[in-house]
């Protein structure tokens, strides 16, 4: 089995802290001064063979430590107090301040970026630079069209598959709604709405047939006393192809209604597939099983790193929530907000100015 050497940059909440917080019931890294369970039962109670099952790790470090192929040798953090909370959990004595450091002198095959926002463009890149073979990260991607331009880039050419946050679409039930799309069991493709493009957190992006083409929405807002200035009206997408994405409020996580069939994905009820069938002359759209697997949370770190290890294998020719199509769905939110203060004009795509991108909560 080959094997990889790891690094994670980046110890909050998905980097670490939400699995050691569910593991010692303290919600606040301050008050961490105690060492965690016993590492070799607590991989024994999440450990499984394949990505798809329950009781998965949420955090990146868990994710990373959780496989037999990978071998987690480092971390990069300005918080001394979680590097000491990483080494009591891992053994890993590969602790490190600073984040370019830890890249240059380690040269890990495999990097996660779990960093805030701002500087994760920058250190994807450096990671390349580094000799990274497979990248992962927190979403939000980046702020800006330039930013995501670059790492898109920069790991298209160098052969580096990009996963860009840990969100639904990385669930194996995903790629199992496309293997029906594709199998033509919907027949022809008429639209696809969700409730919003939702950068952060899209799910139309990995079905589309083609780039978008342009976009009209109206109803956004200025920026929030969070920090978001993330679009929160409605609009519609067309692709080159034709096909028509709504962006409604209201709207479940995904619908994509065809000929002869609709799936539709809820984040409490799951997928759900409904399809035409005939008796005795009569058509009628009925409810079929859903084949395995079905989306079960949680959703985290484990099925974006599964699908960076599947692309290394030759399984998978990009992440399911790839950079390519992360940035795409940037690009479209940007694109709504431009058409609502535009009082919903057509926006062509691409954008001609790069330097446009979304503010976040201040999190992030």
């Amino acid at each position: 089995m080959k094997t990889y050497r790891a690094a994670i940059i980046g110890l909050g909440w998905m980097g670490m802290l939400y699995d050691l917080a569910q593991r010692t019931g303290v919600w606040n890294v301050d008050d961490i001064d105690r060492p965690t369970p016993d590492l070799d039962i607590h991989r024994k109670f999440h450990h499984h063979e394949h990505a798809g099952d329950e009781g998965l790790p949420n955090s990146y470090a868990e994710a990373l430590w959780d496989r037999p192929d990978i071998e987690l040798v480092a971390a990069a953090d300005r918080d001394r107090k979680r590097l000491s909370a990483f080494e009591q959990r891992y053994s890993v004595t590969g602790l490190y301040t600073d984040a370019e450091q830890m890249l240059r002198e380690e040269r890990p095959d495999i990097v996660s970026v779990a960093t805030n926002t701002k500087h994760r463009a920058d250190l994807t890149c450096l990671a390349v630079e580094c000799g990274a073979k497979g990248i992962f990260t927190e979403k939000p991607m980046a702020h800006t069209l330039e930013e995501t331009d670059r790492m898109v880039k920069v790991c298209a050419d160098a052969g580096v598959p990009l996963s860009c946050g840990a969100i639904t679409t990385t669930h194996p039930s995903f790629a199992r709604a496309k293997a029906l799309l594709q199998s033509g069991a919907m027949g022809e493709i008429l639209s696809m709405e969700a409730g919003g493009p939702t950068a952060q957190h899209q799910n139309w992006s990995y079905f589309l047939d083609s780039t978008p083409a342009w976009v009209a929405g109206t109803g956004d807002a200025e920026r929030r006393e969070s920090g978001s200035d993330e679009f929160i009206g409605q609009g519609m997408m067309a692709t080159h192809s034709g096909l028509i994405v709504h962006f409604r409020a209201g709207a479940p996580g995904l619908r994509i209604t065809g000929t002869k069939g609709e799936l539709v994905f809820s984040y409490s009820d799951a997928w759900s597939w409904w399809q035409d069938h005939e008796v005795e002359g009569t058509t009628g759209r009925v409810q079929m099983p859903w084949p395995k697997p079905q989306f079960v949370p949680p959703y985290g770190g484990v099925y974006s790193l599964n699908d960076v290890m599947d692309c290394l294998a030759g399984n998978l020719d990009e992440p399911k929530n790839s950079g390519r199509r992360v940035a795409m769905a940037l690009e479209v939110e940007v694109a709504l907000k431009q058409s609502s203060l535009q009082g919903g004009a057509r926006v062509d795509l691409p954008l001609a100015d790069r330097s446009l991108g979304l503010n976040y909560d201040w999190f992030r």
